[in-house]
């Protein structure tokens, strides 16, 4: 209730989790549920389900695993949007490669968010989308840097750290 005597609440963002990992869909669940202007209206663990609920819901905005088990996170937007073309959906996902990024915006993903994302920019994402603006975060569009000479090929795994401490050593140096 505000000082007038009325309630003036403001309409939440509808949202729609979809993500083949429980323990994921859990944290986001109490990420958005702890947001005044956010509630998770369904969680859906496949592009099957993402469609169907999708149908039943109407969420405003919609995140999106890039990975799913019976089809591709794109493949179900792509679904999605024939169906209802102003569907704001966001590929919430690990990989940052440009492919990725360019099929998913190409076929109509408001945004783009890896899921090392801090709880805090990814529901400023969903209000951005919600707003219609598209978002794709720097990490992502940024150039990659060219491994170091010495990096042995398929070291993908050490290559950002080792990166990372040889900038840091060069800088006391």
């Amino acid at each position: 209730m505000n000082g007038t005597g009325t309630f003036s609440e403001q309409p939440s963002i509808r949202i729609l989790s979809v993500d083949d990992h429980p323990f994921l869909r859990e944290g986001l669940a109490a990420i958005i549920e702890n947001q005044p202007d956010m509630i998770l209206v369904s969680q859906a663990c496949s592009a099957a389900e993402a469609i169907q609920h999708h149908r039943n819901f109407r969420p405003d905005v919609t995140l999106m695993d890039l990975r799913l088990p019976d089809r591709s996170g794109i493949e179900a937007m792509v679904t999605i949007r024939a169906e209802a073309p102003a569907a704001r959906i966001i590929i919430l996902t690990t990989f940052a490669n440009d492919a990725d990024v360019k099929k998913a915006l190409a076929a109509g993903a408001r945004g783009y968010l890896l899921k090392s994302t801090p709880p805090s920019e990814m529901v400023d994402v969903i209000r951005c989308v919600h707003a219609g603006k598209t978002y794709v975060p720097k990490a992502v569009t940024a150039p990659r840097e060219k491994p170091e000479r010495d990096e042995p090929k398929g070291s993908h795994e050490a290559g950002p750290m080792r990166r990372a401490l040889n900038r840091f050593l060069r800088k006391r140096i």
